[in-house]
């Protein structure tokens, strides 16, 4: 096979890992809350620029940055929850998509009020691994290991403890599990927390590879929610493949074409399958 064909593919795959974790990120919102965050890739970017900050203006280690920031995006998805979600809880689904629609460009808006226009890089430098003819990014790998032990974590923690337990309870059936003596409002604010760190996390993965900017949440959101909606909304292991999925399709598309070109495949390939299967692939 050709040596750049492979490396394609490869980093597909490594880029599948940090689409993956923002699309379980969303997946669990919507499957407990059911509300779609649109503005879930723009609260990404603010924990970009937290780390931004923290880290070269700040002079702060980047792991406590890394921590920081997390523990800082999972309180703001707490804080969008009280203020824009709760309100909406119980309306039309499109005044939640409006009022989730609304955040974002507010949240682009304050960002280019507050920082112009202008790329910033953390200026960190990792080394390019070379096996035989190809090239892997160390960041790429970074981001793919953690990516996966976050997406572990999660799993493991909706399935081993009590709250999680209650999450995917709720998820199931939200009446129901209010009978039982669950607090569905806690449940709603842990989920808005975990969703946030999830974001918190992928913010720090991502900021190793990409510049930060107000408008850097358009380059990640219309994928995330196209991979949600191609898993099945609120399916997190259909989310997880569909990943992988999407990033080999933007991957092996950007080789033999050129980067454009493999999102216009990407969005082609997700037209075609909802004609098939309307509510994603592994919709149940």
């Amino acid at each position: 096979m050709d040596p750049y064909l492979i490396e394609a593919i490869i980093n597909g795959i490594l880029l599948g890992g940090v689409l993956a974790l923002l699309a379980l990120g969303l997946n669990l919102i919507f499957g407990v809350i059911d509300v779609v965050w649109i503005a879930y890739a723009d609260i990404v970017m603010c924990g970009m620029y937290v780390i931004y900050f923290l880290y070269v203006e700040y002079g702060i280690p980047l792991p406590l940055t890394c921590l920081m920031a997390i523990a800082s995006i999972a309180a703001l998805g707490v804080v969008v929850h009280l203020l824009i979600i709760a309100p909406v809880l119980n309306s039309a689904p499109i005044n939640q998509l409006l009022a989730t629609g609304g955040l974002l460009f507010f949240l682009q808006s304050f960002a280019t009020l507050l920082f112009g226009t202008d790329f910033r890089n953390i200026g960190v430098r990792l080394p390019v691994l070379e096996i035989a003819t190809l090239y892997i990014s160390f960041s790429r790998l970074i981001a793919f290991a953690v990516g996966l032990i976050g997406a572990v974590a999660l799993y493991l923690f909706l399935k081993r403890t009590y709250i999680g337990t209650a999450i995917r309870a709720i998820a199931q059936d939200r009446e129901i599990v209010g009978l039982m003596g669950v607090d569905q409002r806690r449940i709603y604010l842990v989920t808005s927390a975990i969703g946030g760190a999830l974001a918190g996390l992928a913010a720090c993965l991502l900021a190793l590879q990409y510049d930060v900017h107000p408008h850097i949440g358009n380059t990640f959101g219309p994928v995330i929610f196209m991979i949600c909606v191609l898993g099945g909304l609120g399916n997190m292991i259909g989310g997880f493949i569909a990943s992988f999925i999407i990033s080999q399709i933007i991957a092996i598309g950007g080789y033999y074409a050129n980067t454009e070109l493999s999102y216009v495949l990407a969005f082609t390939f997700f037209i075609v399958l909802m004609f098939v299967r309307p509510r994603g692939i592994f919709a149940r």
